[in-house]
C-alpha cells in the first residue's frame, strides 16, 4: 500500500502541489488524471523518489520514504517498477537486454536465472519472439510492452506508469490498458497510472484521482466519474470525450 500525506512542492516560488493526500491499495489500478500543468507528473516523481517534496510524507507499507535512511529508500526502490513515457529503452540494447538491465544492476542472479526471468516477462507481454530485435525494429506499442516487461522483471510490489498510451493508436492503447490491468490483478501489485486518456479511466480506473491546479478536487472510480458534481472535472472529462468523438 502507498500512502501520501500533504505533499507540497514549489519551484522558484511557483506552487505546483498544494498539499495532496491519498492512498493506493494492492490489486487496484489507480489513475491520476488532470490537464497539463496540474501537478500529475510532479506528484509521481515525489512518489518514486525523483523529486523531494517540500513538505509531506510518502509511506510504502508504513515505511516513511523521505524520512528514512538511504538503506530503506534503496529497499523501497527495489520494490518499484516504472514504465516511463515513451518507453525509455536503450537504443543500443536488444529487447532482451533492455528487460534484463535492472537484473544486471540490482541483483546477484546467475546468467541462466536472469535469462529465464527475462523470458518469463517477455512471454507475459507477448514478445518472446522479439528477444533479439533492437528498439528501432519494433513498433511503438511493442516498445511500451518491452517497457512493461522491464518494469515487472524485478517482481515489483509497486508499478508506476507515466502516460502509457502516449503516442499510441486507440486499439493499441486498449491492449496496453488491458495488459496493465491483467498484471496488476495477477501479481496483486499496487499500480499507479498517470494519464489524460479518458478511455483508460473508463476501462481500468478502479480508483481515480483528479488534480486541478495542484490540488485534489475529486476522488472516485470509473463507475462514478461521469456523475460527479465537480465543474472542473466535468469540463476535463467531457472535453476529452468530445475530442475523442471528433476523432482527434
Amino acid at each position: 500500500m502507498i500512502q501520501f500525506i500533504d505533499i507540497q512542492k514549489s519551484f522558484e516560488g511557483r506552487m505546483v502541489l498544494g498539499g495532496v493526500s491519498g492512498t493506493f491499495k494492492p490489486g487496484d489500478t489507480s489513475l491520476i488524471i488532470g490537464g497539463s500543468g496540474t501537478g500529475k507528473s510532479v506528484l509521481l516523481k515525489c512518489l518514486i523518489g525523483l523529486i523531494r517534496p517540500d513538505n509531506g510524507q510518502v509511506l510504502y507499507n508504513d515505511r516513511d520514504f523521505w524520512n528514512s535512511d538511504e538503506e530503506v529508500r534503496k529497499q523501497v526502490r527495489r520494490e518499484m517498477g516504472v514504465l516511463f513515457q515513451g518507453g525509455a529503452l536503450f537504443d543500443s540494447k536488444t529487447v532482451a537486454q533492455n528487460v534484463r538491465f535492472p537484473l544486471d544492476m540490482l541483483t546477484d542472479m546467475s546468467e541462466s536465472e536472469k535469462n529465464d526471468r527475462v523470458m518469463v516477462c517477455l512471454t507475459r507481454v507477448g514478445l518472446d519472439h522479439a528477444v533479439n530485435r533492437m528498439p528501432s525494429e519494433i513498433s511503438g506499442g511493442m516498445k511500451k510492452r518491452v517497457g512493461i516487461a522491464r518494469a515487472i522483471v524485478m517482481n515489483p510490489k509497486y508499478l508506476f506508469c507515466d502516460e502509457p498510451n502516449s503516442g499510441l493508436d486507440p486499439l493499441t492503447s486498449i491492449k496496453i490498458d488491458e495488459l496493465i490491468k491483467e498484471i496488476t490483478d495477477e501479481y496483486n501489485i499496487t499500480t499507479v497510472v498517470i494519464t489524460h486518456d479518458m478511455n483508460s479511466v473508463l476501462e481500468i480506473g478502479e480508483k481515480v484521482m483528479f488534480l486541478y491546479k495542484g490540488y485534489k478536487l475529486w476522488e472516485g472510480d470509473n463507475n462514478t466519474i461521469l456523475q460527479a458534481d465537480v465543474k472542473e472535472l466535468n469540463e476535463f472529462v467531457f472535453a476529452s470525450k468530445r475530442l475523442r468523438e471528433m476523432g482527434r
